[in-house]
């Protein structure tokens, strides 16, 4: 019997995002009719480049969909008290629709205090433990509300996960998921999420034994375990639909040519800066797998997306 081969399909994260950001737009030009225009508060703590340089880039994005937008820059030396202030300050004022705090924050502030300070209404990152609640218990329906009518604000990487399966027809009732990885950012909302839209779901960590019997059997593997080429194509289920959170920086040359063998592209890459991003899985995975998120332009690319859609979901919310 001839077996059948197949191409496996990429997963364009920057073409799904584009087309989000212009239902964004369309959505912000809408409340400017009515006299109402979403707005964002990032707050950056110190300097720090990474972080400079993604909430630049979350500002920029405000200002091409027509969010209104305040970077807030204290210094790294600002105390708990003193943030839990700007905090009480930014949930009071009613120009501002949502509040994003950028992690991580210097070791001598209290991080989950801070989180938890923001007013749930607010909370576009998803993180408050009442918006972490709605989503476990109702899931995300990519709608601006939960089955209870409430407003339901999910955490923007695995919002952008479910977006990237939904918007490119991956069937996920009844399939196998694995998800590798267990933080509270990624892991476990995903987790819920998959579940909430009737997946069968396991979740893997570092202490899972035996790991591979778990990703072999997955028909939908989310890989969120911060490890360069950990999941490799002897890990994988052929036919599997990858999704792969890591963005992974490697310095090595003789690791680079591991993952990406007689690629010259990667090389010259690799040749001009110093370095080049992996993903969780390894490239040689993607070749025996139905579909797959490249790295860079897939889940990445979501996430300031939906922190956009949240905004603007907020906004509807609180301003009717």
């Amino acid at each position: 019997m001839e077996t059948k081969i197949t191409t496996p399909r990429l997963l364009d994260g920057i073409a799904i995002a584009a087309g989000i950001k212009t239902e964004v737009a369309a959505e912000v030009r809408s409340l400017g009719l009515q006299g109402v225009t979403p707005g964002l508060a990032v707050i950056l703590v110190g300097n720090v480049a990474a972080s400079e340089i993604y909430v630049r880039s979350k500002v920029k994005t405000c200002g091409e969909l027509g969010i209104y937008s305040e970077m807030l820059t204290p210094p790294d030396s600002i105390t708990t008290d003193e943030m839990l202030e700007l905090i009480a300050k930014l949930n009071d004022r009613n120009d501002i629709d949502g509040i994003l705090i950028q992690l991580p924050l210097p070791s001598h502030v209290d991080t989950r205090r801070l989180l938890e300070a923001v007013d749930p209404s607010k909370d576009v990152d998803g993180f408050h433990p009442i918006n972490a609640g709605r989503l476990l218990a109702e899931g995300y329906s990519g709608s601006t509300s939960s089955k209870s009518g409430k407003l339901a604000l999910a955490p923007c990487t695995p919002a952008g996960i479910m977006e990237i399966l939904r918007r490119s027809d991956i069937e996920i009732a009844g399939k196998n998921a694995v998800v590798l990885g267990r933080s509270d950012i990624v892991g476990k909302p995903a987790a819920s999420m998959l579940i909430n839209a009737s997946a069968t779901v396991t979740v893997c960590h570092s202490r899972t034994k035996d790991l591979a019997k778990y990703t072999r059997e997955a028909d939908i593997l989310v890989a969120a375990i911060g490890r360069p080429g950990f999941v490799t194509a002897e890990m994988v289920k052929p036919g599997a639909t990858l999704i792969d959170v890591g963005i992974n920086r490697v310095t090595d040359a003789a690791e680079v040519e591991g993952f990406f063998p007689g690629n010259e592209a990667r090389a010259a890459l690799f040749a001009k800066r110093g370095s080049v991003v992996v993903g969780d899985i390894h490239p040689a995975a993607f070749a025996i797998s139905g579909a797959y998120t490249p790295v860079p332009g897939g889940v990445g690319a979501l996430t300031i997306a939906m922190l956009m859609q949240n905004t603007v979901t907020a906004a509807k919310a609180r301003r009717g």
